[in-house]
């Protein structure tokens, strides 16, 4: 897959993930997606060969889709769960 197509794979994928998790700070950006839905394959990636034991190569279809969505879901609930914690730790002092 080019470049390009992962930056639109990885938009898409990170601006699915941000409406799922939704949250307070659910607005991040166009850049911020990008770099969600990218990060977020790899994660699904690393995550799906953990899980089968087999790898697969990912080309832009619907599987691989959904891998990158479910490992961008997982990628932004955690940093919204760190920084919900950071969050709270502010305003007890």
């Amino acid at each position: 897959m080019g470049f390009f197509s992962w930056i639109v794979f990885g938009a898409i994928a990170g601006w699915l993930a941000n409406i799922v998790v939704g949250g307070p700070g659910r607005r991040g950006g166009c850049l911020f997606s990008i770099l969600v839905g990218v990060l977020g394959a790899a994660l699904g990636g690393f995550i799906y060969r953990l899980a089968t034991g087999t790898e697969r190569s990912f080309e832009f279809d619907f599987p691989s889709f959904g891998v990158a969505i479910l490992g961008s879901i997982v990628l932004l609930a955690l940093l919204r769960l760190v920084q919900g914690s950071n969050r709270n730790d502010s305003y007890r002092r």
